[in-house]
This record gives C-alpha cells, sequence and structure tokens, in this order.
C-alpha cells in the first residue's frame, strides 16, 4: 500500500502590496505528512507454509512522511498487531488438513510491535497538476527493529512437552512492498499498502529446533502488513540562497 511523489522543480510566487517580487523556480514545494492506518498482519512459517488471507489478525500503524525528490520520499513508522496460525487451517487440494499439520495439532497466538524506516519510490509525480488524479503507486524497502512475543501450544499430549513453547525476542527484518495513494483533498490522503517483512530467524514461532518429522529448519518465518491509511500534509515553500542570503532583494 503505499505514497507521495514530489516535484522539484514547482513554481511559486509571493506578491507584496505595493512591490511586484517573486522567489523563482529553481526550489521544490517541500511537503510533509502525519497519518494512520488500519489493516491486518499474517504470519507465514511452520503453521503457516503459505500466506492464508484468514490469518488477519488487527494492527495499527502510525506513520511520518517527508519527500526527499521528486521520486522518492522516505517514511518512519510504528506497527502494533497480533498474529495467529493454526495446523487446523493448513489443508491439500482436497480441502483436508495435511498429515503433518493433523499430528501436531498445533496453534501459534502472539503479538508484534515494529518501528520502521523505509525509503518509497514514487511513480508519478503526485503534486503536479499534470497529474489530474493526484494519485501515485509506489515501491518500497528499508529496516525494521521489531519484538514478538509469541507462544505456539498442542491438543496432541504426546507432543506438549516438545512443542508448547512461548516467549519473546528483539530483531531485525527487511520490510518490503507496494501501495497506492491518492488525494482526497488538498491536505488529506487515502492510502492502501502491501507489505512482507523478511525474517532473519525461524525461532519466531519457537518450532525451529524440534524433531525434523515435525518442523521444517530450513524455511526462515516471515509475517506480512496490510492496511489503509489517512494522512494529512503540510506544505513548505523554499526560496532561492540568492533571496535568503540577500533580503533586500525582497524590498
Amino acid at each position: 500500500m503505499l505514497f507521495i511523489a514530489f516535484r522539484n522543480a514547482l513554481p511559486v510566487s509571493f506578491l507584496l502590496a505595493g512591490s511586484a517580487f517573486f522567489c523563482t523556480v529553481a526550489h521544490a514545494q517541500h511537503t510533509s505528512e502525519i497519518g494512520a492506518g488500519l489493516g491486518g498482519l499474517v504470519y507465514r512459517g511452520e503453521l503457516a507454509p503459505q500466506y492464508q488471507l484468514d490469518n488477519n489478525r488487527p494492527a495499527l500503524t502510525v506513520f511520518y512522511r517527508r519527500d526527499v525528490s521528486v521520486p522518492i520520499t522516505v517514511r518512519g513508522a510504528f506497527t502494533a498487531g497480533l498474529l495467529r496460525a493454526d495446523d487446523a487451517r493448513v489443508t491439500d487440494a482436497n480441502g483436508n488438513v495435511t498429515p503433518q499439520s493433523a499430528v501436531r495439532q498445533a496453534r501459534l497466538q502472539g503479538q508484534v510491535y515494529e518501528v520502521s524506516a523505509v525509503a518509497e519510490y514514487n511513480f508519478l509525480d503526485y503534486h503536479n497538476r499534470a497529474n489530474k488524479y493526484h494519485s501515485t503507486p509506489y515501491l518500497f524497502a528499508g529496516v525494521v527493529g521489531y519484538y514478538a512475543s509469541t507462544s505456539v501450544s498442542t491438543g496432541n499430549g504426546l507432543l506438549r512437552n516438545q512443542l508448547n513453547q512461548d516467549g519473546g525476542m528483539l530483531g531485525f527484518a527487511i520490510p518490503a512492498g507496494v501501495g497506492v495513494k491518492a488525494a482526497l483533498t488538498q491536505h488529506l490522503n487515502l492510502g492502501l499498502e502491501v507489505g512482507v517483512r523478511k525474517l532473519f530467524t525461524d525461532q519466531f514461532d519457537h518450532l525451529s529446533q524440534q524433531d525434523p518429522a515435525f518442523v521444517n529448519p530450513n524455511d526462515p518465518d516471515w509475517y506480512f502488513y496490510n492496511g489503509i491509511s489517512l494522512s494529512y500534509t503540510f506544505y513548505k515553500i523554499r526560496c532561492p540562497d540568492q533571496y535568503k542570503k540577500n533580503k533586500h532583494l525582497l524590498d
């Protein structure tokens, strides 16, 4: 879901009563945003080998975004959400629970808190008047620091000592994804985003060191975020340096 594109050479003029002067177009209109979003987190790992839409659990995010060039914006965000997965939801092509999942009978619950910093590449110049619909798709990538607290339990009494696990962990992940953003008004923007978090651990679900008959130790865990956001844009217009250094030029 995704964001803003900004033009580096936006013409701006200021007219004062009794004298005519203007700031030239050599510098950009700089913008920044604050916003919030509502969406879902989806876990993928031992208990969900594929992305499962019905594993979506609520997530909230707040963010600050700023343009650094025409196509590039940067964003910092805090996101918090829940996780879940259940072996009973892992089925084969015939709709039957897979043999491994049927024996394991495990389920995962938990929550994740993350702080992220990403760069966004915007395909369209969001603030250009030639952009009729004032919208743009974008790609993003960056880095995430997270804290996850998860627990796994099994309904198979013979495996409880091995599979029942819980605990928290700190870690880093690589976020990447796509999005689109559209202006509702001069200041309000609506965004949609889908992204993945590439983890560097297989212990997110505590299921990497058990009997290989029940887990796959070679498949690191992931989680996804998808959501909708609303943001407010602030505009700042800069004059060329010659006007800043020689204020009498504006007299």
